[in-house]
């Protein structure tokens, strides 16, 4: 089964609004020495929660963006169906995020760029339509994608300068 992807011509600008505040969250994981990932869950046209990664902050392996605003939309509504809600993440969600977000029964997942290397909603693997599992979600990727992409790249590239350096190769 093909992955159920909506592609836009141009882009949705509620989707920009919403993807533009996830982007503010993962900035602040970036102030934090984080790989620079953030993420909103919208719920009745507000933001009900907000996450960026803390995984190096708090030395937990699960310490990704979805997840902390999952558990944080979970707590403000009361339940653990996050019915109809939509996340907004800068990247492309993992294996672990996805299954999560599956598990929340999250209807939409709007993310800014793909993840070749641990993407779980169309790169590594699409687990948004497995006919295996009991939900489905509609994926709308690239919102803001060229700034998301620039965020990590940015990231990573100085991540590598500094350890050049701290290695005396510089």
């Amino acid at each position: 089964m093909s992955p159920r992807i909506t592609n836009r011509s141009s882009p949705h600008p509620t989707h920009e609004r919403w993807m533009a505040r996830a982007i503010h969250e993962a900035h602040k994981a970036r102030l934090k020495g984080e790989v620079p990932i953030g993420c909103v869950i919208v719920w009745g046209g507000k933001i009900i929660a907000r996450g960026h990664n803390l995984r190096e902050t708090t030395r937990d392996p699960a310490g990704h963006a979805e997840l902390l605003a999952i558990r944080k939309a979970a707590k403000k509504l009361g339940a653990w169906r996050l019915l109809d809600t939509t996340l907004y993440v800068t990247l492309e969600p993992c294996t672990m995020c996805m299954g999560a977000i599956i598990l929340a029964r999250i209807p939409t997942v709007v993310f800014g760029c793909f993840d070749p290397k641990g993407g779980a909603a169309g790169s590594l693997f699409d687990l948004s339509q497995d006919p295996r599992l009991n939900h489905t979600v509609e994926l709308i990727p690239r919102v803001a994608e060229e700034e998301c992409s620039h965020l990590l790249r940015d990231f990573f590239s100085e991540l590598r300068r500094r350890k050049r350096v701290e290695g005396g190769k510089e």
